[in-house]
């Protein structure tokens, strides 16, 4: 497929027949699409971990504590749960190519603005911009993989996807902290600036332009209800135990943003074109991914916030160092994706998820041990473990959710679980700032035991919460998902 042509859908519901995406998509250009897909996955990667390890640094800079930083984290990931349900909208009105170029030009132009910020307030502005620009990325590139492979590639795939995407996580933390130490933290920022350029010319050469012929209006109404109560929500968990507001009030606003959100799904079941499609919700092995992503990642979602707090205030470890520490995360995920097809062909998705979430859960109460005299190969040791185990974690979750979704309801089923997975992760960082501040008395950063016993304490609420979000996955049969996983194949062949 040359870069002017354009993709329509025949309207046919299916379930990835091989003949069909063969005809859509050339296999030259099928195999250099994980590769295009990549690019944007490596730039929000790369952004969100250089970003962590650099927390201590920019709160010293823009004169906060390294607790306020979290909604410079917070407002990105929120921003792209709120705008990700009209990214499957958008690509289907004017087509993946233009709206994942613009995507991506809009992400840099985000990065570019917290470059130059100088205030907190304007940096989270800036972040939201950032958001933009990834809640249109992530799930349109998702999509297009999804519409162009059949349906027992999807592990292979994305899995293959998140191999490049993971050079992020690897080089974030280290290079993060260089640039803290011998240049600015605004060339932070700046570093996205060639990865866009390149991404756009890729795009625009490569990238299969598939639009519907018809595409029902945009759910406003259900944009700016759904919208607005998750963000408020996001907020009242931000500021909770830092701000001035009585408990009536933040009572208020919980009860506020609770009522948009019911009012959300009132009005979803009865327009005919919902912004999120919440029946969808009806298939077993859909809700059990979506609710299992959102729950799972409510406790990890805060680990990448907390781990270079605990290294950098709380053990004294330099930049630098608190980046080697964490980069074994990244350097065990990419090593996971070698054998994860194998994992999931031997055990199936319900096996894998039960047992995979107990232990995550597990290597959060193990990181909760960690202190001044625990040994660097300890730490180590416990960044492998929970690398691998969480990329596990992460490919199950996201590619259970197509195992019975038809053909026409993909960019859907892609809208809504991007929105889970982003909400949890935004929820993720609240909570465990909320956990710390609740279990660390003020000013207690300037006083390390303290503090390391304050983030130890919100590592095991978090611990406790993933472990308890088994109960989600155990809803599951031992055969869904075996059309994905290959699974049957393996025992009845």
């Amino acid at each position: 497929m040359q870069s002017g042509s354009t993709t329509k859908t025949t309207g046919r519901p299916g379930r990835w027949p091989e003949e069909r995406a063969a005809t859509l998509y050339p296999m030259a250009n099928r195999n250099l699409l994980p590769w295009l897909v990549a690019v944007a996955f490596f730039m929000e990667t790369l952004d969100t971990t250089i970003l962590n390890t650099a927390v201590p640094a920019i709160s010293q800079a823009l004169h906060v504590t390294p607790l306020s930083m979290k909604s410079v984290l917070a407002s990105y990931t929120l921003s792209l749960a709120v705008f990700i349900p009209i990214s499957g909208w958008m690509a289907d009105r004017f087509g993946t190519r233009r709206v994942f170029a613009s995507a991506i030009g809009l992400f840099t132009l985000g990065s570019f603005l917290c470059g130059i910020c100088s205030d907190i307030h304007l940096l989270v502005v800036c972040r939201v911009i950032q958001g933009c620009g990834g809640a249109m990325m992530v799930p349109v590139g998702r999509l297009t993989l999804v519409r162009a492979f059949v349906k027992f590639e999807l592990v292979r795939v994305m899995s293959f996807v998140s191999i490049p995407a993971l050079v992020g996580p690897m080089l974030g933390p280290v290079l993060g902290g260089l640039i803290v130490r011998y240049l600015h933290w605004r060339v932070i920022f700046f570093v996205n600036l060639p990865v866009g350029v390149m991404g756009l010319l890729m795009v625009y050469l490569h990238l299969p332009d598939y639009r519907e012929e018809k595409t029902p209006p945009l759910d406003l109404v259900g944009l700016i209800l759904f919208g607005s109560g998750i963000a408020l929500l996001s907020y009242v968990l931000e500021i909770f135990g830092e701000h001035t507001l009585s408990s009536g009030e933040i009572f208020g606003l919980v009860i506020v943003s609770f009522s948009l959100i019911t009012g959300y799904g009132i009005h979803g079941r009865e327009t005919r074109f919902p912004l999120l499609d919440l029946g969808l919700f009806r298939i077993r092995t859909f809700r059990t991914s979506v609710s299992g992503n959102f729950f799972t990642r409510l406790g990890v979602g805060g680990v990448p916030f907390l781990l270079p707090l605990l290294y950098q205030v709380g053990l004294g470890f330099t930049p630098v160092q608190s980046g080697l520490l964490i980069m074994p995360q990244a350097i065990a995920s990419m090593s996971m994706k070698v054998v994860m097809s194998r994992i999931l062909t031997r055990l199936g998705y319900r096996s894998v998820l039960i047992s995979n979430t107990v232990i995550i859960g597990g290597l959060l109460l193990l990181f909760a041990t960690i202190g001044l005299e625990t040994p660097i190969w300890t730490i180590v040791l416990y960044a492998l473990l929970y690398g691998g185990f969480t990329s596990l974690q992460y490919t199950s979750m996201n590619t259970l959710v197509y195992a019975d979704i038809t053909d026409e309801e993909a960019s859907k089923a892609s809208s809504i679980a991007s929105t889970a997975q982003q909400m949890s992760i935004s929820f993720g960082v609240a909570i465990a700032g909320l956990a710390t501040t609740f279990f660390l008395p003020p000013q207690a950063h300037a006083e390390p035991i303290r503090f390391i016993r304050g983030v130890h304490e919100a590592l095991v609420s978090l611990g406790a919460l993933t472990i308890l979000s088994t109960i989600v996955f155990s809803t599951l049969r031992s055969g869904d998902g075996d059309n994905v996983s290959q699974h049957k194949v393996l025992h009845t062949g």
